[in-house]
């Protein structure tokens, strides 16, 4: 929170900008509030993701707009009652190393947002344009900097770096 307002104050923006910390699960703000409510990677550290969406919906003001940019697994298809085994066990990998709770897939979103009767949902697939940004990371992480880097933030973050291209 310091960081991100002394930021804007740098920027001659903290008079159009405010941050603070607060639990996405019981946010603060009242009813109705924001024009805009935008859940930029948050979504996939939510343990109950309705609650995290029945924020989001109680947040926004009547006729206000909701983006949830998130990390999902596919939709199931037709017929289907789970994930293959092997993508199970990719993402229980991924969840066990950067400590997340289970993923949903985009349609399970929708079923969430229309249950709130919400109307007008729109879904987009990002995948294409976000699957540069891992390799990018690793990249990073193999400089002399990056390495460095890792090996005095300790075990953790090795680990996170060793499962970056399951991503």
């Amino acid at each position: 929170k310091k960081r991100a307002n002394d930021l804007a104050t740098a920027q001659s923006l903290s008079h159009k900008v405010s941050f603070q910390v607060a639990d996405a699960l019981e946010q603060p703000f009242e009813d109705g509030i924001f024009d805009l409510v935008w859940s930029m990677e948050s979504g996939e550290h939510m343990p109950d993701k309705a609650k995290f969406v029945k924020e989001l919906v109680r947040v926004a003001a009547p006729g206000g707009r909701i983006i949830i940019v998130t990390w999902c697994h596919r939709n199931l298809s037709q017929g289907e009652e789970a994930l293959q085994p092997w993508e199970q066990n990719l993402l229980d990998r991924i969840c066990k190393t950067f400590y997340l709770p289970a993923w949903c897939s985009t349609s399970d979103y929708v079923d969430l947002l229309q249950s709130l009767s919400l109307q007008d949902i729109k879904c987009a697939d990002w995948s294409e344009n976000v699957a540069p940004f891992w390799p990018a990371v690793i990249r990073t992480a193999l400089t002399w900097k990056g390495l460095v880097s890792l090996l005095r933030s300790g075990m953790k973050s090795i680990k996170g770096a060793l499962t970056m291209p399951l991503m």
